[in-house]
């Protein structure tokens, strides 16, 4: 099977098409962009060419001609989108027309990752209501213990090193969330620059920046998105000081029964900002969102 790995960014569909061409080079010839539209001979001879695309029709036809070739030779095609954003219209395009290549029952099969609450809200949408169907898997936290490996072993084969308490400030830092752990690992190494050692200083600076990043490009981003029932069950989880809150106080300082606010943890767990420890309880799930909601 050949695959296509993309990110989801502007472009996504015609990086699709090039990834999967470069992926089946050998058993698909790439087309030529000119050809010979008229000739004449005379006193003088003289051609005319056509410079033109030869790739006509649009993403859904292109790809079909890709995957008959491929079926030829009992290949499949795997496309894996990272980083899905569910407010990219190239995105939803092609989860709707995806649907289209599983009924004609093509070899195709797709793996798609985001954050959770940009998951939820690419569900929500209407055109790709079939997604809903598809196998989930949430991440959830990551044990200290393979965060410190991860870093080390990442670190190390890069040519550098760190100590021990510099990799235990680094775990700690990411929370045990799969982002965090890309964003403090790359702020980070960038503090670092040239030292062939990581200190403590580094991961300090590196950390603060990272936390930011998360504040600025998650937390705030996703407090926008979050309707006022939303955002009135996660300050009743305020008072809990981070311990795991009980359904029956929340909807006691929400001013609401139960049953209504059973509505809003369900949604919030759905988009990974809480989750259940246990039967009738919730805490935070996502790193820095209760922070945030106490400073401001």
């Amino acid at each position: 099977m050949d695959s296509a790995n993309v990110t989801a960014r502007p472009g996504m569909l015609e990086d699709i098409l090039e990834r999967t061409m470069d992926a089946a080079n050998e058993f698909i010839e790439r087309p030529s962009f000119k050809r010979l539209t008229s000739l004449s001979i005379s006193s003088l001879f003289s051609a005319s060419w056509e410079y033109r695309n030869s790739d006509s029709g649009n993403w859904r036809t292109r790809m079909s001609r890709i995957l008959d070739v491929l079926a030829e030779y009992s290949i499949g095609l795997l496309i894996t989108i990272d980083e899905i954003d569910p407010n990219l219209e190239e995105l939803i395009d092609f989860s709707a027309t995806f649907q289209h290549f599983v009924r004609e029952d093509r070899k195709v099969a797709l793996f798609m990752a985001g954050l959770p609450v940009n998951v939820s809200a690419l569900l929500s949408d209407k055109s790709v209501s079939f997604l809903r169907r598809a196998a989930q898997h949430q991440l959830g936290r990551i044990e200290d213990a393979d965060i410190t490996d991860a870093f080390r072993e990442t670190i190390e084969e890069a040519g550098k090193s760190i100590g021990d308490d510099a990799l235990s400030l680094a775990a700690e830092a990411t929370g045990g969330f799969v982002y965090m752990m890309q964003l403090v690992g790359f702020r980070t190494w960038i503090e670092a620059e040239d030292s062939s050692v990581i200190e403590v200083t580094h991961v300090e600076r590196g950390a603060e920046l990272a936390r930011r990043d998360f504040v600025n490009g998650i937390i705030k981003k996703t407090l926008q998105d979050l309707s006022d029932g939303d955002i009135a069950f996660l300050e009743a989880m305020l008072p809990d000081k981070g311990h795991p809150s009980l359904m029956n106080d929340i909807a006691e300082r929400m001013g609401k029964t139960p049953n209504y606010a059973r509505v809003y943890r369900t949604r919030l767990v759905e988009q990974g900002l809480i989750s259940a420890p246990r039967r009738g309880f919730v805490e935070f799930e996502m790193p820095l969102l209760r922070e945030y909601l106490m400073e401001n």
